[in-house]
């Protein structure tokens, strides 16, 4: 299903607590930019908070107020102007507090899901999936304003969340249901019947839960997510320049106002319920100040009061999302682990992770972002992240690891961990970064209260297990009810003589081995408690290290897919590293795959030519052109003298030298595709295999040798015979040889001559030769693999019919004295429209080489012409597959099959339908010649491109098209004329989808004004010009047709055409002796 247009953000702003982690989190707000999760135009805000203690209604106020300040600097103003946030649409993201499980907060926590459709691949992070669900699923249809959503939840809205923005105004709170239970501990709103907010409760009364329940008893929690129209972010915007909210901002933290803490929904919202009154709301505090300390009380007292005054006056609505769902990600070790896995699944979550032993990895346990190599195991409801391990190594249930590298792989071999986390962390210690280690329990609390446990142990135990003591990790003088997880020291940064590892944590779990030592050296080392380490994290660091190992594994994917011929698209993983700034590992991989298997190695350079290609980014040109730069001779010929590897080593010398500009790597692209299609060739070359001729007597000199063939027209599979689709795929496609306007409209005709050299003529009709040609050294035949050099096809004919060799050291004269005792004539000729999309160029070459193997004294039988025909065309440069030849070249109905293997060999199988049905079909067959003329060679292009990228779309649809071409044989078999309009019609929407852009305005045009008279319609062949054919519902419409297309404005030069099967096939006769034209 099409994505909804999303919100075309004006500005989105991201707010963090650490000043040092601004420019960080800015480069993953631009590079998600840049992989078009947010729109070109919008600007990105990271902003530190202005005191590490604000609450989520200070970074709110801040948040908007540098919003305002940036989009009235765009706008041209000196001073801040709330007018500047008529026209926007704002979205504040709040990344909220420390979390003991990500150093980089709940935002850019990992999550196992892949997004198949994205076009860059990426690891996604919760901030991934709320970007998601504010930009198309929340967001779309509200007015301008300002959007706030906090992180620290994962949310699931469906599509179309019913929310109404009619006659709105105020603020607005998204809520999804919970059960009481789960309320108990979190926010519920309690709205009247028109949906005003009328009260907002925190841990609420059994009594305050009843009254706010719904009649299916679920209770609308307080998700995080809130909307507030202009004129309330003006009211709001306007507390800034006012004691003490002021204090909520940089400006007045810059101004030496004492710090205030708000929360946005027990302050901000809260005052604009409609139950609450000013003496209540005075009074009242939000859950994060906690109680005590009356001095701050009253501050906040007066920052209460000013709110009152601004947005009391405000309406608060409550949007309430019945289907979504709302979960709070708590610093729970369980609940975090619960929300990461699936313990229903059958297998492990493996996402953006190469695993060499996945059936170590235990059923609902996950993986992701990581490379495991060698045997490394994980028991069920365990999650592994951002980890590169090397194995043997085994993790059992409960626990939660990650940011492990290789160096860490030798301190868990041998050991048995249950109910753990331990992380790796990037420390800045005074400016010197370091790498420390935690270790906690599953069952450890986070809280601060007096009774906790550490290692799923209690304290007490933990001391008389490992010998540690309490003043190791706290003051004396710390009050004992401060004595907690949170401000232990048990955390080592700096050991005096030796990089840490995780030993230096996991001697914990069995002291009595390391005898001592590792008490010591624990002690001996600087540690932290984990409320020090907050501050001292490196997020900048960690992001490049988790991107460093996305790409590491990312590159091992690469060339496992390639390998082992996966039908996997590689293109976003491309688009990935062309956007991050790191393409040269990637081609440096693909160059590596490229050495081996040449079906291999064809893919490989065309994925090198993408990543070429992407990297211009669309400003070098088209990717379709040229491809004979003298500069690439050299890698050119090793491949064509099957030498890969070296083939594949020059490519990249010499692409090396192509990488300055968009237009330089836009022609290495181009050069890239043009080594691809040797590999091809050769691979298309095996077809000769199947060529073989048989001697007869050759005619006189001067006697012609006549060919005639009808045309084709393709009913179902067409592209599945294009290599490489044909050999790596399989193929089949259904068609029929066809006399036009009851003509065989190709032909050609050849015999001997008594002077040494070649003519060769072209023309429209037998007795009309436009195009005249004499050859009477080699040198004249040297551009037979130039497509559009005159009489390149009649050339090509020569040398693959073995009468001439352009590289014997004997004169073209020699040669044809030697053998044939003269030379040769020859004439082709078409009554087609050049781009008729009837099979001509194949068929014709199928004609001049029938023709030229009688007058040298040989014959081929039909289907070893098909297989030279192939070969033929391969010479000649322009590709092509198999089923124009087989088309016209076999006589009646027919289907021609290729199976996935080489040698590539066509097989081709007569229909048999009803009696008297082939007259029927030529009752209702019409062919309109739509004026327009198809560019065959770049659609061509396009495909293979398309095919080689492995598109998800184009290998399901050639899939679709080999498994219908079946279906279209039956149809045949049935006599069924419905049927088959229904194929034909099926068979256009495949070709469209194989190659867009093969529809012009105008025959879509000629096609919905014939669509009521027919059972089906398609361009022929690839599409994009040519002829339309037309199974009609009545007979004999050809009047009727015209007649309509003639009242139709717009359509052009159009023709309409008799059309009728052809039971001959190929002719092949020989006339009397003539003089020579």
């Amino acid at each position: 299903m099409e994505q909804p247009k999303g919100v075309d953000w004006t500005v989105i702003i991201l707010t963090c607590q650490y000043k040092d982690s601004v420019e960080a989190f800015q480069r993953e707000l631009e590079v998600r930019q840049k992989r078009e999760q947010i729109p070109a135009r919008t600007l990105l805000l990271a902003v530190e908070d202005p005191e590490t203690h604000v609450g989520s209604g200070g970074a709110t106020l801040n948040a908007l107020l540098v919003a305002a300040e940036h989009l009235s600097a765009r706008a041209g103003f000196t001073v801040i102007t709330s007018d500047v946030l008529h026209s926007a649409w704002i979205l504040i993201l709040h990344m909220g507090r420390d979390f003991p499980f990500d150093d980089c907060g709940r935002a850019f926590t990992c999550l196992p899901v892949e997004n198949p459709q994205a076009p860059v691949e990426a690891v996604v992070c919760n901030l991934d999936c709320l970007l998601d669900i504010m930009s198309y699923r929340l967001g779309p249809g509200s007015p301008p304003g300002v959007w706030v959503c906090s992180t620290d939840m994962l949310l699931s809205v469906p599509p179309n969340p019913g929310i109404s923005w009619d006659g709105f105004r105020g603020a607005r709170v998204i809520a999804f249901p919970g059960s009481t239970a789960y309320a108990r501990n979190h926010g519920v709103y309690l709205t009247d019947s028109q949906g005003f907010v009328l009260n907002i409760y925190y841990q609420g009364t059994e009594a305050e839960m009843q009254q706010c329940a719904r009649p299916d008893g679920r209770v609308p929690l307080v998700s995080g997510v809130v909307f507030f129209s202009v004129e309330t972010a003006e009211h709001l915007l306007a507390t800034h320049v006012s004691p003490p909210l002021d204090a909520c901002t940089y400006m007045g933290l810059d101004s030496g106002a004492r710090p205030v803490q708000l929360s946005l929904f027990f302050d901000i919202l809260l005052c604009m319920a409609r139950n609450m009154t000013r003496e209540d709301f005075l009074v009242g505090r939000p859950p994060e100040v906690g109680q005590g300390d009356t001095d701050v009380a009253g501050y906040l007292q007066g920052a209460r009061a000013q709110l009152w005054r601004e947005l009391h006056d405000q309406p608060l609505t409550m949007a309430y999302v019945p289907d979504g769902s709302y979960s709070y990600i708590t610093s729970s070790a369980s609940e975090f682990l619960h929300s990461l896995t699936f313990p229903e699944a059958p297998g492990a979550q493996i996402v953006h992770s190469q695993v060499e032993e996945p059936q170590l990895l235990g059923a609902g346990s996950s993986v992701v972002s990581c490379l495991l190599q060698g045997p490394v195991g994980l028991d069920p409801g365990s999650v592994l992240q951002h980890c590169h391990l090397q194995g043997p190594i085994h993790i059992g249930a409960g626990c939660f690891v990650s940011g492990l590298d290789m160096a860490q792989s030798q301190a868990l071999r041998g050991l048995e961990l249950h109910d753990l986390v331990l992380q790796g962390h990037h420390v800045r210690l005074h400016g010197t970064p370091v790498r420390a280690f935690t270790l906690v329990g599953r069952l450890d609390s986070w809280e601060r209260r007096e009774t906790g446990t550490y290692l799923n142990m209690s304290w007490s135990e933990f001391f008389q297990k490992t010998g540690i003591r309490s003043w190791d990790l706290w003051d004396p003088d710390m009050p004992p009810a401060e004595r907690c997880l949170l401000s232990a020291r048990l955390f080592p940064v700096l050991h005096p003589s030796r990089a840490l590892g995780p030993r230096d944590m996991l001697w914990m779990l069995d002291p009595q081995e390391e005898a001592g030592k590792a008490l010591w050296a624990w002690r001996a080392s600087w540690r932290l408690s984990w409320e020090q380490l907050q501050p001292c994290l490196d997020r900048a660091a960690t992001l490049a290290s988790r991107r460093d190992l996305f790409f590491r594994q990312a590159l091992h994917k690469a060339r496992h897919v390639l390998e082992a011929q996966q039908d996997l698209s590689l293109r976003p993983l491309i688009w990935a590293a062309v956007r991050e700034g790191c393409p040269g590992p990637l081609l440096a991989t693909l160059d590596q795959a490229g050495t081996g298997d040449p079906g291999v190695a064809a893919r490989a350079l065309a994925c090198v030519a993408d990543v070429l290609g992407c990297w211009a980014e669309g400003r070098g040109g088209l990717r379709s052109g040229p491809a004979a730069n003298p500069e690439w001779i050299r890698p050119f010929s090793y491949l064509e003298c099957g030498d890969l590897a070296r083939g594949v080593e020059a490519l990249a010398q010499e692409r090396d030298k192509w990488l300055s500009r968009p237009a330089l790597l836009v022609r290495a692209a181009r050069h890239y595709e043009g080594a691809g299609q040797i590999l091809v060739r050769q691979a298309v070359m095996s077809a000769q295999h199947f060529v073989s001729t048989e001697p007869v007597e050759l005619p006189a000199p001067g006697q012609w040798v006549v060919a005639e063939c009808p045309a084709r027209v393709d009913f179902s599979g067409g592209w599945s015979d294009t290599p490489p689709l044909a050999y790596e795929l399989g193929g089949a496609v259904v068609g029929l040889a066809v006399r036009v306007d009851g003509r065989r409209p190709i032909g050609a005709r050849a015999r001997r001559i008594l002077e040494p050299g070649l003519w060769l003529a072209v023309g429209p009709r037998q007795d009309e030769m436009a195009v005249k040609i004499v050859c009477r050294s080699l040198d004249d035949l040297q551009d037979y693999c130039q497509p559009h050099a005159p009489g390149a096809l009649l050339k090509a004919a020569f040398i693959c019919a073995g009468i001439v060799s352009v590289h014997s050291k004997l004169s073209l004269s020699e040669q044809l004295l030697r053998t044939f005792g003269g030379g040769f004539e020859l004439h082709t000729w078409s009554e087609l429209p050049h781009g008729s999309g009837l099979g001509t160029s194949s068929i014709l070459a199928g004609t001049a080489l029938a023709a030229l193997q009688r007058a040298a004294g040989r014959m081929m039988d039909t289907e070893a012409l098909i297989h030279a025909v192939l070969h033929l065309e391969q010479v000649l440069t322009t590709g092509g597959g198999w089923q124009d030849q087989v088309g016209g070249l076999m006589p009646g109905i027919k289907v021609g099959r290729s199976r996935a293997q080489l040698p590539l060999k066509v097989e081709v199988e007569d229909i048999t339908v009803p009696e008297g049905f082939v007259q029927t079909l030529n009752d209702h067959l019409l062919l309109v010649y739509t004026g327009k003329t198809r560019l065959a060679r770049n659609l061509l292009q396009d495909v293979l491109r398309s095919w080689y990228a492995r598109l998800p779309a184009v290998v399901q649809n050639a899939r679709s098209l080999v498994r219908h071409a079946e279906e279209c044989v039956e149809a045949f078999r049935q006599g069924s004329l419905p049927l088959l309009g229904q194929c034909l019609t099926l068979y256009w929407e495949q070709k469209k989808l194989m190659a867009p852009g093969s529809e012009p305005l105008a025959v879509r045009r000629m096609m919905d004004v014939l669509a009521p008279r027919v059972h089906g319609q398609s361009l022929a062949g690839a599409g994009g010009g040519g002829f339309l054919y037309l199974l009609t519902k009545e007979p004999r419409q050809k009047e009727a047709v015209e007649a309509m297309l003639a009242k139709t404005e717009g359509l052009g030069n159009y023709s309409v055409h008799l059309v009728e099967v052809d039971t001959r096939g190929l002719s092949l006769h020989l006339l009397g002796s003539e003089t020579s034209t």
